[in-house]
């Protein structure tokens, strides 16, 4: 069976979940979502997502995204693989946590924004079994917030949606909206076996075939179509400290750990330009992508360490046309 189409871009919007292998549970407490929130945090800071709303259930989850740098599959692999790694640990087992690839759908913002929220934010009560009598009763969901029933976190993105309702009174509005029923044609999306990778309007999934060179048939693949390079990294990292390229790109004797600007550059080609270790290696002539891993972790020591130095990297990181 092909591998669902992956669509990035600047920007897009994305309907993203996955579910526990086998349909098992993969939050069994509140420690094991205080983790999961934690890895959707760290995605937000290190690689822009925007969290527009979101759902935990119990094997499953529901986020609702948007991707400023048109990088899902790197905030998602990080968002998966580091609460995999902490639900491991917490857990003291090992071994895949998920069924498998999350499933991205990528959605018109301006025609079904608001309707694909409301589908996230009612999960608790559209079960066989509803999990709470009223949602706002439900705390592992952004709809508490979104009604302003609790203070909305920092990282969580609310006005997006709520700005769709155009009144003042957007969080009565909202309440209101979502109290009423998901409507028919997006249930038989959802419900639909051969899921589409677009939902949208007939204008914009043209577009979007248009733009991915794709065609109405499963394709299976990745269409990147909007990334940064490891070169343009290397480029504004040395501008900035004001370096020979030669100087961040080989390693010098004599200076090894104390070359900042080296390791800074290796760090941001993995968190910002989604490169591998190994490839991040093959471009700074390293032998083993072990070495690279080691710089990496002593900068990451150093930014626990050294306040100074915290501000540096983001200084960096917002300069850097990523």
């Amino acid at each position: 069976m092909a591998r669902p189409l992956r669509i990035e871009y600047p920007n897009a919007v994305y309907h993203v979940m996955n579910r526990g292998k086998g349909r098992a549970s993969i939050f069994h407490g509140k420690a094991y979502t205080a983790l999961f929130i934690q890895s959707l945090i760290e995605a937000h800071e290190q690689f822009g997502l925007e969290v527009l709303a979101y759902c935990l259930m119990s094997n499953h989850y529901h986020l609702l995204v948007r991707t400023p740098r048109g990088n899902l599959s790197r905030a998602m692999r990080h968002i998966n693989g580091v609460y995999t790694q902490r639900y491991n640990k917490l857990r003291k087992t090992d071994g895949a946590l998920f069924r498998g690839r999350y499933k991205a759908i990528l959605v018109e913002e301006d025609s079904y924004l608001l309707p694909v929220s409301r589908y996230i934010h009612r999960n608790p009560i559209e079960t066989k079994r509803p999990m709470v009598e009223k949602l706002v009763d439900y705390s592992l969901s952004s709809y508490p917030a979104y009604i302003n029933n609790q203070p909305a976190p920092s990282w969580l993105n609310r006005e997006l949606v709520l700005s769709l309702l155009n009144t003042p009174k957007k969080y009565q509005a909202y309440q209101q909206y979502v109290g009423d029923a998901i409507s028919n044609e997006l249930l038989q999306f959802y419900n639909n076996k051969q899921q589409a990778v677009v939902l949208g309007s007939k204008a914009f999934v043209k577009k979007i075939k248009e733009l991915a060179c794709i065609d109405d048939r499963e394709v299976s693949g990745y269409k990147l179509l909007d990334t940064v390079s490891m070169e343009q990294v290397v480029q504004d990292v040395a501008t900035y400290f004001d370096c020979d390229i030669n100087d961040i790109l080989y390693a010098k004797r004599g200076q090894g750990q104390k070359n900042q600007p080296r390791r800074i550059a290796m760090y941001f080609c993995q968190q910002k330009a989604s490169a591998t270790l190994p490839e991040i290696a093959r471009v700074f002539n390293v032998g083993h992508y072990s070495t690279v891993s080691q710089a990496i972790r002593r900068l990451k020591a150093e930014l626990v360490g050294d306040k100074r130095f915290v501000r540096l990297v983001k200084v960096l990181s917002q300069d850097l046309t990523l």
